[in-house]
């Protein structure tokens, strides 16, 4: 495609907003919050920004320079750069191959849980009644409300990933409404996709916002809130508090998808991207930190009604046993009357004591949750228990919803773009390439709605864009450093935004960024050789909890197909070019000796 007929965003805002949607997504919701009340609460803090500048902001500004500067896809532009480069932006079309086929079965879950927010009560706030109507459901007494609604009525989940099943029609139907949505929002490219970001980008703000207001106005918010900020420095010791803010930074922003190189190639070429790139990158930090509080005021509020739903059982059975007066006791002095008892009367304490929950609301708040345990278990756990329970069900949800979707429309633009930029998938109109990418997309994924396509969503969230991306993103900035040539790079930066970047970017790119890319590469590999047989976390509907399970041996050959597939685009397709340069030289050979003969 001719660079010059490449349509552009409307503004330099509609390009923020497109990378800001794109960034801020899930991750920030239910993945950062975790890593917080995993390591030490604000003392996170210092890790995770310190990563922001030596890691995050660098490789950032590195892809937008790229992608504006080439005015093309990942592919494309890699490929301009060294032709031995072209597997480069073919890996990061099959990392974002790998995401799009899962993540909208995400959304497809928040669609589900959207739609079943609008009844008189919530269906995962009471367990449903049994056949016979003489109690309730077995599994739903074994585990909770919320746990049976998602693992069986949302997921309707099979015991383990051997199981086979057909597609859960609800699911289905869900999965089908996402993926039309995402069709509907990049159906004619960077136009749509410039006036939808307005929306997707801004309103998880609002709806935040209002859910940070309502959260610490929520009973025992506090003590969450309190959680979250007080610091645990001793965390800082921990090498993997850091390796983990290391990787939540990659990962959140986006890096070595070709999302950003392809929003950037939309670019006018004297876009200041470099002032972008601080903003969104802060942005998205800021969000995390931001969504972390709303989490943590709804952590407290369900962690002190849980607290106190165990004093008030303690508070029940003691006065049953000792036939104790109804205001003799209450929630506040509970286990004074424990001592007390036990100190009075041990014989007849001590029937009942295996009887007795041990109540801590610190245990409670140190129960760390991440991904869709925090996202679908967790939050309508929190929500069930609030005043007009159904409102903010469907505020949050949508929130969730335009979260996915925004990441999606940067998911799809990564693929999109780079194959729009070759001359067989040129010739054909926008709105159908984007249609055949979602239908190829589409039949793909239909797996995921089946009982064990959870366990397949795991797999694909753990192993399908990780190891590749660290690999990705290394032999770019690596590329851009030593063969390009940074002072070349330092050129086209100058000619595109009227200076050269100062020595800040040039140390990060060259010697900071590279190394630590290195030593996390080192880890995951180091991690996953040590960690023995992969496992996951597979439903056990009698027990009424999830239990850990070691893959079997056809899912622990599929995992190292997807961590391999995406890397192995790299040397095979500088082999692919070098065998076939060579091929190219042969025959001019072959035509020079011909025609020396017959001369």
């Amino acid at each position: 495609m001719d660079k010059e007929a490449r349509p552009n965003w409307e503004s330099p805002l509609q390009f923020v907003l497109a990378c800001v949607s794109y960034a801020v997504g899930l991750g920030n919701v239910w993945r950062f919050p975790y890593l917080c009340q995993k390591h030490g609460g604000g003392g996170f803090l210092i890790p995770y920004l310190l990563m922001l500048i030596l890691e995050g902001v660098p490789l950032f500004y590195l892809e937008l320079a790229i992608g504006q500067k080439m005015r093309l896809g990942s592919i494309g532009a890699w490929t301009s750069i060294s032709p031995y480069l072209g597997g480069l932006g073919l890996a990061s079309v099959v990392a974002s191959l790998y995401l799009c086929l899962y993540y909208n079965v995400i959304n497809a879950w928040s669609f589900w849980y959207l739609f079943n927010s609008f009844q008189s009560t919530l269906p995962w706030a009471v367990c449903p009644t049994n056949a016979n109507r003489t109690g309730y459901v077995e599994e739903c007494e074994a585990a909770t409300s919320t746990q049976y609604f998602f693992y069986r009525e949302t997921l309707n989940i099979s015991p383990s990933i051997e199981a086979s099943g057909g597609v859960h029609t609800g699911q289905l139907l869900c999965f089908l409404l996402a993926w039309a949505m995402t069709y509907l929002f990049i159906v004619r490219g960077v136009k749509s996709t410039g006036k939808v970001v307005y929306f997707t980008a801004i309103f998880p703000y609002v709806v935040l916002f209002i859910y940070l207001i309502r959260g610490f106005t929520l009973h025992g918010a506090i003590n969450g809130v309190k959680y979250m900020v007080t610091p645990k420095m001793e965390e800082l010791a921990n090498p993997t508090t850091w390796i983990n803010a290391a990787t939540q930074i990659f990962f959140s922003l986006g890096l070595g998808f070709g999302s950003l190189i392809a929003f950037a190639s939309y670019n006018q070429y004297n876009n200041n991207f470099e002032r972008q790139a601080i903003i969104v990158s802060v942005v998205n930090s800021g969000t995390s930190v931001f969504a972390s509080l709303v989490t943590f005021s709804i952590y407290g509020f369900k962690a002190t009604i849980n607290f106190e739903n165990c004093l008030e059982r303690s508070r029940i059975l003691l006065m049953n046993t000792f036939n104790l007066a109804e205001d003799s006791i209450s929630i506040s002095n509970v286990s004074d009357w424990i001592e007390k008892l036990n100190a009075t009367y041990p014989l007849e304490f001590a029937d009942i004591d295996g009887r007795l929950d041990n109540c801590s609301l610190e245990r409670e708040l140190d129960t760390a949750v991440e991904g869709t345990g925090l996202a679908f278990i967790v939050y309508s756990e929190a929500i069930k228990n609030m005043p007009l329970s159904q409102l903010w069900s469907v505020l949050y949800f949508i929130m969730l919803l335009l979260l996915g979707m925004g990441s999606m429309l940067g998911n799809i633009m990564a693929i999109v773009t780079p194959l729009r930029d070759f001359k067989v998938f040129s010739c054909m109109s926008t709105e159908l390439l984007n249609g055949l990418v979602c239908l190829f997309c589409v039949l793909l994924g239909l797996g995921f709605t089946t009982p064990p396509g959870n366990y397949w969503v795991t797999i694909f969230n753990d192993y399908g864009a990780t190891f590749s991306l660290l690999f990705i993103v290394l032999i770019e900035v690596v590329t851009v450093s030593y063969i390009y040539g940074i002072k070349r790079f330092e050129k086209d930066i100058e000619d595109m935004i009227g200076h050269r970047p100062n020595w800040y970017w040039k140390i990060m790119w060259v010697f900071v960024s590279p190394a630590l890319l290195i030593g996390l590469f080192i880890f995951y590999i180091i991690n996953y050789i040590l960690g023995g047989v992969p496992t996951y976390q597979a439903w056990n509907k009698e027990v009424g909890k999830a239990e850990v399970t070691q893959y079997p041996l056809f899912g622990q050959v599929f995992i190292i197909l997807l961590l391999v597939s995406s890397v192995c685009c790299v040397p095979l397709a500088a082999l692919y070019v070098y065998c076939k340069k060579t091929r190219q030289g042969s025959g001019v050979e072959r035509r020079r000796t011909v025609s020396t003969v017959s001369a």
